[in-house]
């Protein structure tokens, strides 16, 4: 049994997500095309998450794929991340109620500055399921995720449920019954469990109208310095 630190996302969350699985029936099929009346015509979406992209991560989602193949959409590209907040659409003058503006930007740094922990330790490893997508799990031995979306988030509720920090395996392409999958699910070979050390979370984005497609590293806030780099130097466009 792990220990977890005071304030951390404990591990009920997990329970939680595997009986909202075995309740869905079946998994979201999710499509590959254009979400226009979503977007809008605004290009990419940002989100606050912790860069996993090591290694062993990689070797274990890369595992969790061909375990799962035939159930998983295609052409996933999403490198390996545990996403701690969504933002929205940056833009200099937000006028929709998801896009992401500099004010925005500055509470969030500036309540980082104060509340965000000191490097810390996360744990990945089991291999889950939301209806949309399997995972791998992520756990918060030390707190350090809590504090952190306690800091960007405050006291707001996740959408759908408890927030569960994870790493996404990929996007379901049909809709199967979740009993199929689950026992696909629980037939994954575990590996011993992955200690990522953090250092800094990412302010990222990816494409709006492509699913599943890259994230691009736009800053970094380091919980050493307590300070935010942007990747190109300076703030780029829509900050």
């Amino acid at each position: 049994m792990t220990l977890h630190a005071p304030h951390s996302i404990p591990d009920a969350v997990f329970e939680h997500a595997r009986a909202a699985f075995a309740t869905a029936g079946q998994t979201l099929q999710n499509v590959r095309r254009d979400f226009p009346e979503w977007h809008r015509g605004r290009p990419r979406y940002a989100l606050w998450a912790l860069d996993v992209d090591v290694a062993p991560v990689r070797e274990a989602v890369a595992g969790a794929t061909w375990h799962l193949d035939g159930y998983l959409l295609d052409d996933y590209r999403r490198q390996p991340h545990i996403t701690l907040a969504l933002c929205g659409f940056p833009s200099n003058s937000p006028q929709h109620a998801d896009d992401f503006g500099p004010a925005a930007l500055c509470a969030q740094v500036a309540a980082l500055q104060a509340r965000a922990p000191a490097p810390f330790t996360v744990e990945i490893g089991q291999l889950a399921s939301f209806s949309s997508a399997p995972f791998l799990a992520a756990r918060d031995v030390d707190g350090g995720i809590g504090k952190l979306r306690s800091a960007l988030t405050g006291a707001s509720s996740e959408p759908g449920g408890p927030y569960t920090p994870h790493v996404t395996v990929g996007l379901y392409g049909g809709a199967w019954p979740t009993a199929d999958v689950q026992s696909r699910l629980d037939g994954f070979d575990r590996h011993p469990a992955i200690h990522c050390h953090i250092e800094r979370l990412s302010l990222m984005s990816y494409a709006a109208p492509e699913i599943g497609g890259p994230l691009a590293t736009l800053a970094d806030f380091c919980l050493v310095t307590r300070q935010l780099v942007w990747a190109a130097g300076k703030p780029l466009a829509g900050f």
